[in-house]
Protein backbone atom coordinates (compact mmCIF):
# COMPACT_ATOMS: atom_id res chain seq x y z
CA UNK A 1 0.00 0.00 0.00
CA UNK A 2 1.65 3.32 -0.77
CA UNK A 3 1.91 6.37 1.10
CA UNK A 4 -1.31 8.28 -0.27
CA UNK A 5 -3.57 5.06 0.00
CA UNK A 6 -2.69 4.48 3.43
CA UNK A 7 -3.40 8.44 4.11
CA UNK A 8 -6.64 7.82 2.56
CA UNK A 9 -7.44 4.77 4.78
CA UNK A 10 -6.37 6.26 7.60
CA UNK A 11 -8.91 9.33 7.16
CA UNK A 12 -11.84 7.38 6.25
CA UNK A 13 -11.09 5.25 9.67
CA UNK A 14 -11.33 8.29 11.73
CA UNK A 15 -14.55 9.37 10.33
CA UNK A 16 -16.80 7.70 13.33
CA UNK A 17 -14.87 9.70 16.13
CA UNK A 18 -17.19 12.71 16.44
CA UNK A 19 -16.48 15.20 19.05
CA UNK A 20 -12.93 14.75 18.66
CA UNK A 21 -11.18 17.85 17.38
CA UNK A 22 -9.17 17.50 13.98
CA UNK A 23 -5.64 17.77 15.69
CA UNK A 24 -6.32 15.42 18.41
CA UNK A 25 -7.55 13.06 15.96
CA UNK A 26 -4.29 13.13 14.03
CA UNK A 27 -2.06 12.46 17.02
CA UNK A 28 -4.44 9.48 18.26
CA UNK A 29 -3.85 8.01 14.18
CA UNK A 30 -0.12 8.81 14.46
CA UNK A 31 -0.03 7.20 18.41
CA UNK A 32 -2.02 4.10 16.84
CA UNK A 33 0.48 3.54 14.26
CA UNK A 34 2.74 3.57 16.44
CA UNK A 35 1.87 1.41 18.82
CA UNK A 36 -0.62 -1.53 16.90
CA UNK A 37 2.27 -1.88 13.71
CA UNK A 38 4.38 -3.07 15.17
CA UNK A 39 2.59 -5.93 16.78
CA UNK A 40 1.30 -6.91 13.18
CA UNK A 41 4.77 -7.34 11.56
CA UNK A 42 8.39 -7.84 11.81
CA UNK A 43 10.26 -5.00 12.68
CA UNK A 44 13.02 -5.64 11.13
CA UNK A 45 11.61 -5.76 7.98
CA UNK A 46 9.68 -2.31 8.76
CA UNK A 47 13.42 -1.00 9.72
CA UNK A 48 15.95 -2.36 7.05
CA UNK A 49 16.70 1.27 5.85
CA UNK A 50 16.90 2.49 9.85
CA UNK A 51 19.80 -0.08 10.38
CA UNK A 52 21.67 0.30 7.39
CA UNK A 53 21.72 4.22 7.85
CA UNK A 54 22.64 4.28 11.46
CA UNK A 55 25.35 1.52 10.91
CA UNK A 56 27.87 4.05 9.17
CA UNK A 57 28.73 5.34 12.12
CA UNK A 58 28.99 8.65 14.11
CA UNK A 59 32.19 10.36 14.76
CA UNK A 60 33.56 11.21 18.19
CA UNK A 61 32.81 14.87 18.91
CA UNK A 62 30.01 17.18 17.80
CA UNK A 63 30.41 19.13 14.90
CA UNK A 64 31.78 22.46 16.67
CA UNK A 65 33.14 23.35 19.53
CA UNK A 66 31.55 26.39 21.28
CA UNK A 67 32.86 29.76 21.74
CA UNK A 68 34.65 28.25 25.12
CA UNK A 69 36.50 26.05 22.69
CA UNK A 70 34.75 22.90 24.24
CA UNK A 71 32.64 20.88 22.49
CA UNK A 72 28.70 20.76 24.09
CA UNK A 73 28.69 17.55 25.28
CA UNK A 74 31.91 17.88 27.65
CA UNK A 75 30.85 20.63 29.53
CA UNK A 76 28.73 19.43 32.61
CA UNK A 77 30.32 18.64 36.03
CA UNK A 78 31.53 16.23 37.48
CA UNK A 79 29.32 13.65 39.63
CA UNK A 80 32.03 14.03 42.36
CA UNK A 81 32.41 17.53 42.61
CA UNK A 82 30.57 19.63 45.41
CA UNK A 83 28.36 22.29 45.16
CA UNK A 84 27.56 25.38 46.92
CA UNK A 85 23.90 24.51 47.97
CA UNK A 86 21.62 22.00 48.04
CA UNK A 87 18.61 24.00 47.61
CA UNK A 88 17.47 22.81 44.47
CA UNK A 89 18.15 18.59 45.46
CA UNK A 90 16.45 19.58 49.14
CA UNK A 91 13.40 21.41 46.44
CA UNK A 92 12.35 18.16 45.07
CA UNK A 93 12.50 16.18 48.37
CA UNK A 94 10.79 18.20 50.62
CA UNK A 95 8.18 18.07 47.68
CA UNK A 96 8.53 14.39 47.60
CA UNK A 97 7.94 14.18 44.03
CA UNK A 98 10.18 14.68 40.90
CA UNK A 99 8.80 16.75 38.04
CA UNK A 100 9.75 15.66 34.32
CA UNK A 101 8.99 16.85 31.13
CA UNK A 102 8.49 14.19 28.21
CA UNK A 103 7.56 13.32 25.63
CA UNK A 104 4.43 10.96 25.35
CA UNK A 105 3.69 9.99 21.42
CA UNK A 106 7.78 9.00 21.01
CA UNK A 107 7.33 5.65 20.25
CA UNK A 108 10.06 3.31 22.29
CA UNK A 109 11.61 6.71 23.92
CA UNK A 110 8.77 8.12 25.99
CA UNK A 111 4.88 6.97 24.85
CA UNK A 112 1.41 6.06 26.19
CA UNK A 113 0.80 1.83 25.20
CA UNK A 114 -2.80 1.09 25.07
CA UNK A 115 -2.06 -2.46 25.69
CA UNK A 116 -0.25 -1.56 29.37
CA UNK A 117 -3.42 -1.84 31.31
CA UNK A 118 -2.04 0.73 33.92
CA UNK A 119 -1.99 3.88 31.19
CA UNK A 120 1.60 3.98 32.64
CA UNK A 121 4.10 5.91 30.27
CA UNK A 122 6.93 3.52 28.78
CA UNK A 123 10.19 3.95 26.79
CA UNK A 124 13.81 4.16 27.04
CA UNK A 125 13.41 7.91 28.37
CA UNK A 126 10.87 7.24 30.59
CA UNK A 127 13.34 4.68 32.05
CA UNK A 128 15.98 7.12 32.62
CA UNK A 129 13.42 9.48 34.57
CA UNK A 130 12.50 6.63 36.37
CA UNK A 131 16.04 5.60 37.46
CA UNK A 132 16.82 9.62 38.55
CA UNK A 133 13.35 9.44 41.14
CA UNK A 134 14.86 6.09 42.52
CA UNK A 135 18.28 7.89 43.36
CA UNK A 136 16.95 11.20 44.45
CA UNK A 137 14.20 10.16 46.28
CA UNK A 138 14.34 6.23 47.38
CA UNK A 139 11.36 5.26 45.08
CA UNK A 140 11.58 5.17 41.37
CA UNK A 141 7.81 5.54 41.23
CA UNK A 142 7.76 8.69 42.64
CA UNK A 143 8.12 11.00 39.05
CA UNK A 144 5.22 13.23 37.63
CA UNK A 145 5.71 13.65 34.18
CA UNK A 146 4.44 16.35 32.15
CA UNK A 147 4.39 15.95 28.52
CA UNK A 148 6.01 19.07 27.19
CA UNK A 149 5.96 19.31 23.27
CA UNK A 150 9.37 19.97 21.40
CA UNK A 151 9.22 23.72 21.19
CA UNK A 152 8.61 23.95 25.34
CA UNK A 153 11.25 21.80 26.37
CA UNK A 154 13.63 24.79 27.19
CA UNK A 155 10.52 26.90 28.25
CA UNK A 156 9.08 24.58 31.16
CA UNK A 157 12.17 24.44 32.84
CA UNK A 158 13.11 28.41 33.34
CA UNK A 159 9.01 28.70 33.59
CA UNK A 160 9.33 26.36 36.68
CA UNK A 161 6.62 23.60 35.34
CA UNK A 162 9.30 20.74 35.55
CA UNK A 163 12.80 20.23 37.44
CA UNK A 164 14.30 18.37 34.26
CA UNK A 165 13.54 17.67 30.88
CA UNK A 166 14.30 13.57 29.63
CA UNK A 167 12.88 14.22 26.29
CA UNK A 168 15.54 13.38 23.46
CA UNK A 169 16.97 16.89 24.00
CA UNK A 170 20.24 17.32 22.06
CA UNK A 171 22.81 19.11 23.73
CA UNK A 172 24.51 22.32 21.72
CA UNK A 173 26.24 25.71 21.82
CA UNK A 174 22.85 27.62 22.04
CA UNK A 175 21.00 25.72 24.37
CA UNK A 176 24.30 25.46 26.64
CA UNK A 177 23.40 29.31 27.62
CA UNK A 178 19.63 28.74 28.34
CA UNK A 179 20.02 25.81 30.51
CA UNK A 180 21.98 23.62 32.11
CA UNK A 181 22.90 20.11 31.00
CA UNK A 182 23.88 16.17 32.22
CA UNK A 183 26.58 14.30 31.03
CA UNK A 184 25.35 12.58 27.35
CA UNK A 185 23.04 10.05 27.61
CA UNK A 186 22.73 8.52 23.92
CA UNK A 187 24.52 9.60 20.39
CA UNK A 188 22.95 9.65 17.36
CA UNK A 189 22.53 12.21 14.73
CA UNK A 190 20.04 14.19 11.75
CA UNK A 191 18.73 11.74 9.37
CA UNK A 192 16.09 11.99 6.61
CA UNK A 193 12.78 9.86 6.52
CA UNK A 194 10.87 9.71 3.20
CA UNK A 195 8.49 7.48 1.75
CA UNK A 196 10.12 4.02 0.06
CA UNK A 197 9.57 4.88 -3.29
CA UNK A 198 10.68 8.28 -3.48
CA UNK A 199 13.48 9.72 -5.29
CA UNK A 200 15.34 11.51 -2.55
CA UNK A 201 18.29 9.70 -1.13
CA UNK A 202 19.41 11.49 1.57
CA UNK A 203 20.61 15.26 2.99
CA UNK A 204 21.79 16.22 -0.12
CA UNK A 205 20.60 17.15 -3.99
CA UNK A 206 17.59 15.19 -4.11
CA UNK A 207 15.75 17.33 -1.87
CA UNK A 208 15.92 20.35 -4.13
CA UNK A 209 12.09 21.41 -4.96
CA UNK A 210 10.92 19.01 -2.20
CA UNK A 211 8.63 19.99 0.98
CA UNK A 212 10.65 19.09 4.15
CA UNK A 213 8.80 19.20 7.65
CA UNK A 214 10.92 19.71 10.81
CA UNK A 215 10.09 20.31 14.70
CA UNK A 216 10.12 23.94 15.78
CA UNK A 217 13.60 24.75 17.98
CA UNK A 218 14.75 21.42 16.94
CA UNK A 219 18.23 20.96 15.16
CA UNK A 220 16.92 19.13 12.66
CA UNK A 221 15.51 23.10 12.04
CA UNK A 222 18.45 24.70 13.10
CA UNK A 223 20.41 22.77 10.26
CA UNK A 224 18.00 23.11 7.83
CA UNK A 225 18.11 26.92 8.12
CA UNK A 226 21.75 26.90 7.73
CA UNK A 227 21.89 24.18 5.38
CA UNK A 228 19.66 25.79 2.98
CA UNK A 229 21.39 26.80 -0.52
CA UNK A 230 24.74 24.94 0.40
CA UNK A 231 24.39 21.50 1.77
CA UNK A 232 20.69 20.91 0.08
CA UNK A 233 19.46 23.45 -2.44
CA UNK A 234 18.12 26.50 -2.42
CA UNK A 235 14.11 25.55 -3.56
CA UNK A 236 14.06 23.27 -0.96
CA UNK A 237 11.48 23.75 0.79
CA UNK A 238 11.66 24.20 4.47
CA UNK A 239 8.70 26.15 5.50
CA UNK A 240 6.65 23.40 7.79
CA UNK A 241 7.56 23.60 11.35
CA UNK A 242 5.84 21.72 14.08
CA UNK A 243 5.42 21.81 17.47
CA UNK A 244 6.49 18.03 17.59
CA UNK A 245 8.45 15.96 15.42
CA UNK A 246 5.91 13.58 15.56
CA UNK A 247 3.82 15.62 13.56
CA UNK A 248 5.99 15.61 10.92
CA UNK A 249 5.46 11.81 10.15
CA UNK A 250 1.56 12.42 10.50
CA UNK A 251 2.35 15.23 7.23
CA UNK A 252 4.42 12.87 5.83
CA UNK A 253 1.62 9.96 5.72
CA UNK A 254 -1.28 12.18 4.67
CA UNK A 255 1.34 13.49 1.79
CA UNK A 256 1.36 17.08 2.89
CA UNK A 257 5.43 16.79 3.03
CA UNK A 258 8.50 14.92 1.09
CA UNK A 259 10.37 14.62 3.69
CA UNK A 260 11.23 15.04 7.52
CA UNK A 261 14.63 15.46 8.91
CA UNK A 262 14.93 14.54 12.42
CA UNK A 263 17.17 12.86 14.86
CA UNK A 264 18.21 9.19 13.52
CA UNK A 265 16.88 7.52 16.53
CA UNK A 266 13.66 8.69 16.67
CA UNK A 267 13.44 8.30 12.70
CA UNK A 268 14.45 4.77 12.93
CA UNK A 269 11.31 4.08 15.22
CA UNK A 270 9.22 6.17 13.32
CA UNK A 271 10.34 3.89 10.00
CA UNK A 272 9.55 0.73 12.11
CA UNK A 273 6.09 1.85 12.88
CA UNK A 274 5.52 2.77 9.14
CA UNK A 275 6.00 0.18 6.36
CA UNK A 276 5.78 3.06 3.37
CA UNK A 277 8.67 5.33 4.88
CA UNK A 278 12.43 4.25 5.60
CA UNK A 279 15.19 6.23 6.42
CA UNK A 280 17.54 7.97 3.47
CA UNK A 281 21.44 8.13 3.67
CA UNK A 282 23.01 7.93 6.69
CA UNK A 283 23.67 10.20 9.46
CA UNK A 284 24.93 13.89 8.90
CA UNK A 285 26.10 15.07 12.04
CA UNK A 286 26.50 13.91 15.60
CA UNK A 287 24.09 14.50 18.36
CA UNK A 288 24.00 13.84 21.84
CA UNK A 289 21.06 13.61 24.44
CA UNK A 290 21.47 14.89 27.68
CA UNK A 291 19.03 16.07 30.60
CA UNK A 292 18.34 19.38 30.49
CA UNK A 293 18.12 21.44 33.93
CA UNK A 294 17.61 25.46 34.86
CA UNK A 295 20.95 27.07 34.65
CA UNK A 296 22.45 27.31 37.94
CA UNK A 297 21.16 23.65 39.19
CA UNK A 298 24.46 22.62 40.16
CA UNK A 299 23.90 20.09 42.80
CA UNK A 300 20.95 18.52 40.41
CA UNK A 301 23.22 18.69 37.94
CA UNK A 302 25.81 16.28 39.52
CA UNK A 303 23.24 14.26 41.41
CA UNK A 304 21.97 13.66 37.45
CA UNK A 305 25.59 12.71 36.44
CA UNK A 306 26.09 10.41 39.49
CA UNK A 307 22.66 8.54 38.42
CA UNK A 308 23.82 7.95 34.82
CA UNK A 309 27.30 6.89 36.27
CA UNK A 310 26.03 4.23 37.67
CA UNK A 311 22.78 3.47 35.43
CA UNK A 312 25.52 2.89 32.69
CA UNK A 313 27.61 0.86 35.01
CA UNK A 314 25.27 -1.52 36.59
CA UNK A 315 23.85 -2.24 33.02
CA UNK A 316 20.05 -0.41 33.77
CA UNK A 317 21.28 1.90 30.50
CA UNK A 318 22.06 -1.70 28.71
CA UNK A 319 18.80 -3.57 29.69
CA UNK A 320 16.65 -0.25 28.72
CA UNK A 321 18.66 -0.50 25.13
CA UNK A 322 17.63 -4.37 24.63
CA UNK A 323 14.20 -3.48 25.54
CA UNK A 324 13.32 -0.67 23.54
CA UNK A 325 16.08 0.22 20.90
CA UNK A 326 17.39 -2.61 19.75
CA UNK A 327 14.68 -3.72 17.78
CA UNK A 328 14.33 -0.85 15.86
CA UNK A 329 18.52 0.26 15.73
CA UNK A 330 20.05 -3.04 16.09
CA UNK A 331 19.66 -4.22 11.79
CA UNK A 332 21.02 -7.68 10.26
CA UNK A 333 22.70 -8.56 13.02
CA UNK A 334 24.85 -5.56 13.52
CA UNK A 335 24.85 -3.38 16.25
CA UNK A 336 24.18 0.41 15.88
CA UNK A 337 26.55 3.21 16.94
CA UNK A 338 23.99 4.14 19.14
CA UNK A 339 24.09 0.58 20.80
CA UNK A 340 27.07 2.10 23.19
CA UNK A 341 26.48 4.33 25.93
CA UNK A 342 28.92 8.27 25.46
CA UNK A 343 31.96 8.56 27.67
CA UNK A 344 31.20 11.15 29.97
CA UNK A 345 34.28 14.28 29.48
CA UNK A 346 33.04 16.86 32.33
CA UNK A 347 34.16 20.49 32.76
Amino acid sequence: MNARRLAQRLRAGLRGWGGVSAMAVVCALALALVLLLPRTQSVGAAATGAGQGLAHGLRAKADKKCDNGKYPQDQSLSPSGTSATQKNVDTIKTRGRLVVGVDTNSYRWGYLNPNNADGELEGFDIDLAHRIARDLLGDGDKVTFKAIPTSRRIDAINDGEVDMVVRTMTINCDRLGQVDFSAPYFKTGQQVLAPKNSSITGYNATLAGKKVCSADTSTAHDNLTTDKGKRIPASTDIGTVVPNQLDCLVKLQLGEVDAVVTDGALAASQAAQDPTVELKGGLFTDEYYGVAMKRGSEDLVRQVNRTLANYIKDGGWADSYQKWLHPTMDQNGRKSPSATPPEATYR
